[in-house]
């Protein structure tokens, strides 16, 4: 079993989990900041805005775990603020980080649309990175299975929690978001491939997808009225994406055939 706390100085403990987010932050800054530099979007913007939404995505990350777990957490106050144990949920994260991008965009007169398109390959990478977090805090699991013979024997260590072996889908979900990243990166350049949006709209679909099924996997999903929370959200994402694809390129076809 990996150790969850990767430095230890004095009473200053450093968790895998917290460097695995703070890596995929930076490299998704860096991404963000190159493409910027193509895009007419400066370092300086990129830059304020992650400082101002990453505190913020995270306690609104936090804050969407803890509502759908407060019969626990009620019982438990002092633990609210552990986020090192793990218990931060992505859609609580992209929810919060998106209302302060509408507000940092509106003031800056930034369109979100376009920044987005700059960030999204960023953020996938990120959530690529970040499971990895939940697989070191071992969470984030799938049922009990008989083995895991197809997988590297550090993950199968890992994933042999409370006497089984686990569904590893941390790694299903990692992978995915990866595949994305790559597609998104070696495509966005391609001339008239993509118009403006669609790289989000694609992350929306891809990562709705993607989460749908593998939050189907998973043995600790945040319930609502008897239903996974996250998987409801995937298909309104997976809708709303679509359909932004669909308004968008109809709204480039139709005024084409009209003049004809």
């Amino acid at each position: 079993m990996i150790n969850p706390i990767a430095i230890q100085l004095g009473s200053i403990a450093i968790h895998w989990y917290a460097i695995c987010i703070v890596s995929g932050l930076l490299l998704a800054v860096y991404l963000a900041i190159k493409e910027g530099e193509r895009k007419g979007i400066t370092s300086d913007d990129i830059l304020d805005f992650i400082l101002l939404a990453f505190p913020i995505a995270i306690v609104g990350a936090r804050a969407y775990y803890v509502t759908f777990e407060w019969s626990y957490y009620r019982k438990h106050l002092d633990e609210i603020v552990a986020i090192w144990n793990g218990g931060i949920a992505i859609y609580g994260g992209l929810l919060t980080g998106l209302l302060v991008l509408l507000v940092f965009s509106h003031r800056r007169k930034i369109n979100p649309i376009h920044f987005l398109d700059i960030t999204v390959p960023g953020v996938m990478v990120a959530q690529s990175i970040g499971r990895w977090g939940n697989f070191i805090n071992q969470e984030a699991y799938g049922k009990a299975v008989k083995s895991l013979d197809y997988f590297p024997a550090f993950i199968r260590q890992q994933m042999y929690i409370d006497g089984s072996y686990r569904v590893p889908t941390f790694f299903y979900e990692s992978i995915w978001n990866l595949i994305g990243f790559v597609f998104i990166v070696t495509t966005r350049h391609r001339r008239h491939f993509w118009r403006q949006g669609e790289l989000t709209a694609f992350y929306l679909i891809w990562y709705g997808c993607g989460r749908f099924v593998i939050e189907g996997m998973r043995t600790d999903s945040l319930y609502f009225m008897g239903l996974r929370v996250s998987q409801w959200l995937s298909v309104l994402l997976v809708i709303f994406g679509i359909v932004f694809v669909v308004y968008r390129r109809l709204r480039d076809i139709v005024p084409y055939y009209l003049e004809k």
